[in-house]
Order: structure tokens, then sequence, then C-alpha cells
């Protein structure tokens, strides 16, 4: 049976059926991105706290909207010499229409990893420290470990959770008590009724060490106590069900459910016991180290991922950053303005700039950059932004150091830096270089750290950072996955069309015809992006 209207257009719409899903799939996509502009233009106006301003690289988005841009054209010129039978410009204006999806994807890929790597930190007072930070356990210049980063615990007791418990953790505390001669044992006897009718029996004894062994035998012993205690529950919840329907004739099951419950009292003798959460004492307490990804930490009491509960005194676990790279006192000073403070007064009272005499220096020098803006708009009848009056990016450190201490890059590395973020190691220099006279740094990015107590919330540039990352992440990530799917689709015309080319050439020509305005599409989305984004 042959499907009508592929080839040749009906006579009441006069198009075929492909081209008709098509505009019905596009409205509908219209729809998504328009919903998604417009909750960015709302938060964005009622956001608390400063914007982002163009802050992602302009370079990388403008080289990929003309890609698109492109890609767009060679689309349409690949459908048109399917038209003229053609199939050799066909190939060609396709491959180069695949080739731009590819090079969009790879520019966007890095534009996320210099992303993912970037760390962003909000101090109490709300200044912001951007930048990279040391790795986590890695070995300096001599081969030494270096501990960065992590969360240092003096721990005197250990709470597992028997339902959740980690393997690779309990073996990594075990690990770490060795090295400072603890002993991690079982604090208290472990008592459990086993058996139905039976009197409580000891299951693990007081002093017994720490194993992944031991806690599984605990688990095994919970597991069963659940499987056997859960049958009489479910029978006596069943059995108040079927006397609450029989006194409650007619109503509905929503309308009894408050008056459903169990008699536990009655039903503890025939229970066992579920042995939920073991605790051991570190003998004697021993510093632990755990990853701040893992941990929530508390001086006292401390909380790891899987419910394991560390008692302990927290220790000094700065965050270090082996380059800073931004200075950000927008939101400082917005919340400074709300309570009525001057935001230069504020600024000067703020931890950073009473701490980092790297960061007051950079601070005046900025000071006096904007006065020179100020005097450059003026006589224009503009003013600096806010950002530019209380942020101080990579580009300005980048130029500081340029003026200061004559560190410049060439034109290569410059336009490298466009894509990849700033260079660290070209910029920073190293040993006897790195210090100036009167023991001032040289260096563009200083090194830095952080007391945890100062923290108010650290990320990535991800979508947990703020909400701005968030949109950006959610509308350039769907808009990545439609250059994907597009890609693949038009990819099939290329690789595997021939033999639909020879078959019934003009069916081809309307299936590329859809994928480009599909293709078309997607430019246009990216065509508002880049400035949304970008741009403003």
């Amino acid at each position: 049976m042959e499907i009508p209207y592929v080839v040749t257009p009906r006579k009441d719409t006069g198009l075929f059926n492909s081209k008709i899903a098509i505009w019905l799939f596009l409205a509908s996509e219209v729809m998504l991105f328009g919903g998604f502009f417009s909750a960015y233009v709302f938060l964005r106006l009622g956001a608390d706290y400063p914007w982002p301003e163009r802050t992602l690289p302009v370079l990388p988005g403008l080289i990929n909207t003309f890609v698109l841009i492109g890609s767009s054209v060679t689309v349409v010129f690949a459908w048109a010499s399917l038209k003229l039978r053609n199939w050799r410009m066909f190939q060609l204006f396709m491959g180069i229409t695949v080739f731009c999806a590819l090079i969009f994807m790879a520019l966007k890929g890095i534009e996320y990893s210099v992303k993912f790597h970037h760390q962003a930190l909000r101090l109490k007072d709300y200044t912001v420290i951007e930048g990279h930070l040391g790795y986590e356990k890695e070995l300096d210049h001599n081969g030494n470990k270096v501990e960065e980063n992590l969360i240092f615990i003096e721990a005197s007791k250990l709470t597992f959770n028997t339902r959740r418990f980690e393997k690779l953790w309990v073996e990594e505390v075990l690990t770490q008590a060795g090295h400072h001669d603890s002993k991690i044992v079982l604090s208290a006897d472990i008592t459990a009724v086993t058996k139905e009718g039976l009197p409580a029996e000891v299951i693990a004894k007081a002093g017994e060490p720490l194993s992944v062994d031991l806690l599984r035998r605990i688990e095994k012993t919970r597991l069963a106590a659940a499987s056997h205690n859960s049958g009489y529950r479910t029978a006596a919840l069943r059995e108040e069900w079927v006397k609450a329907h029989a006194a409650n004739p007619g109503k509905k099951d929503w309308q009894i459910a408050s008056g459903v419950n169990i008699d536990v009292a009655a039903l503890a003798p025939k229970l066992l016991t579920e042995v939920s959460t073991v605790a051991f004492n570190v003998e004697p307490p021993a510093k632990l180290d755990f990853h701040p990804r893992d941990i929530k930490e508390a001086d006292g009491q401390s909380r790891l991922r899987d419910d394991t509960v560390v008692d302990g005194k927290l220790l000094d676990s700065p965050m270090v950053f082996h380059y800073v790279d931004a200075i950000d006192f927008q939101h400082l000073v917005m919340k400074a303005e709300e309570k009525g403070i001057d935001p230069d007064l504020a600024i000067e009272n703020s931890w950073l700039i009473k701490n980092s005499p790297f960061a007051k220096e950079a601070w005046e020098w900025h000071q006096g950059e904007v006065a020179k803006l100020k005097a450059e708009l003026a006589p224009k009848g503009l003013v600096p932004t806010h950002k530019e009056l209380y942020r101080i990016g990579w580009k300005d450190f980048a130029k500081k150091g340029e003026q200061q201490h004559g560190i410049k890059l060439s034109t290569v590395d410059a336009l490298k830096e466009e894509f990849m973020g700033p260079n660290y190691d070209a910029r920073n220099p190293h040993g006897e270089d790195a210090h100036a006279e009167g023991g001032h740094t040289k260096e563009t990015f200083p090194h830095f750290s952080v007391p945890r107590e100062q923290i108010g919330f650290a990320a990535k540039f991800s979508p947990a950072w703020n909400t701005y990352y968030a949109i950006y992440f959610t509308i350039t990530g769907l808009h990545g996955l439609h250059v994907i799917g597009g890609a693949l689709v038009l990819s099939y015309y290329l690789f595997f069309g021939r033999k639909m080319y020879l078959s019934n050439p003009e069916w081809l020509a309307n299936r590329v015809e859809i994928g480009g305005l599909f293709w078309h599409f997607v430019d246009l989305v990216w065509i508002f992006v880049f400035p949304i984004l970008y741009l403003m």
C-alpha cells in the first residue's frame, strides 16, 4: 500500500504530509522555547541578587552564531542540489552542514568544560570570589602529599546507618585511623531479638573492631527482622481496615484512613529487633578527612551522605584557591545599600579586603581604573555600570599584571584565552620572579585560602551556583540536544540516502527540506539565545 501525499502535495493545503507535520512540531517548539525566554526575562527582572551581565565568552558564541547561519545556507544548497539531481553537490553541502554542527558542539563543549572547572565562592558578607581550586590530595613540587580543600574532623565517634552505609567510606576511615594508630571499636553491646518468642541476645560485643563484615552481619539481622515484622504489620493493618469498613459502611477509604492504626503495643511481643544504627568509638580520637561533596560539616557533629554521623571537633579546613581570577563586590554593595551603608565603606570593611593584601591592592588599582572610566564617559553623559564599578574580572587582573609587572601574552595566547579562560601558568611568575620588592606578589592570579567559617555558599559555575546559570545550562543544553538530533537526521540523509535518491529522488528532496526547516528553527533559537545570554 502506497502512502498518499508523500511526494505530491495535497490539493486542499498545497503541502505534502511531512511538511504539515514539521510545521505542527515547530509550533510546539516555539511554545517551549518561548516559555524559557519569557521565564528568563521575569526571573532577571525579579532577581534578588546582581544578575550576571556579559559573563559568557562572546567570541565562541559569536563564532557559533556564524557557524549555524552558514549551516542554514548550506542545507538549502543541499536541498537545491537534490532538486537539480546533482548528488555530488548534495554530498558536499550536506557534509559542510554536518561539519558545522560538529564545530558548534565542540565549542559548546569547551565552554561547558571551563564552567565546570571554575569555582565560585560567596562569603558570608556576600563578597564573591572566583577562581581555580587546588586539587584534593595533590603532590607538591617535591613530591610530598598536600592535603587541600578537604574537611578535617578530629573524630571521636562514628555512627553508621545499617540501611545505607557506603563500603568504600568504611574502608577509608579505617585506613585513616590506622595511620594515626587509632582503633575504631563498637561502643556498646548490640542486643536484638532474633527469634520470635525468645529473649534478646548479643549479636555484637562492645570493643569489637569496625569492619565491613561486622556492619553487613548486623545489616543481615536487620533485614531478616524487617522481613519478619512486615508480615505481622501487613496482617494487622489489613485487619484494622476490615474493622474500619465494617464500622463505617458506605464511606470511602480516604474518609476513614485517619482512624486506621495498628495497635503497636499488642504487636510488639511478636516483632524482632531492627537495628538501624551502630555506634563506634575512635580510640584515641583521630584526624579524618572527607571530601566537601561527601559531608555536611559542623563543629560537634557532621553527617556524611550515607547518613553516617561523625562526632568530633571540626578542624581548620580552608578552601584553597590556587588561582583567584575574579573578585565581585556587587552583591555586598546591594546588601549594603539596602541597609543604608555607604558601598565603599562596606567594601573597605569586608573580610577579603581586611585579610588579603592582594585584594586590597587590586581594589585600589580598580578604583583608579574606574576614575579613568568615569572621566571618559562624563562628556557623553554616561556613567559606569554596576558591574564596572564593583567587579574585578580576570581581564582586569590581566591588565593590572601588564601595567604593573609587564606580564603580557602573545596575540595567539590572548586569543586562546577567549576560548579556554585565563592562562594561569603563563601569567603567573614562579620562584623568585613571583615576588616584587617589598614582598608584594607579582602573580596576576594569586594563591589564596578562605576559612570555612567565612564561606556562605560555594559551587562550580553550574546550575547550583545561581538562577542565571540554571537557565543558561537548561536553554543551551536543550538547544544542544536539538543540534545533535538535527545533525543525526541530516547525517542519515548524507550517508544512507543514496538508495532513496536512486529509487525516488523527489522523496529524498522532500525529506531534506523537512530536515532543513528544523535546522532553520535551531538556528533561529540560537539567534535569540546569543544576545540574551551572551551580550545583555
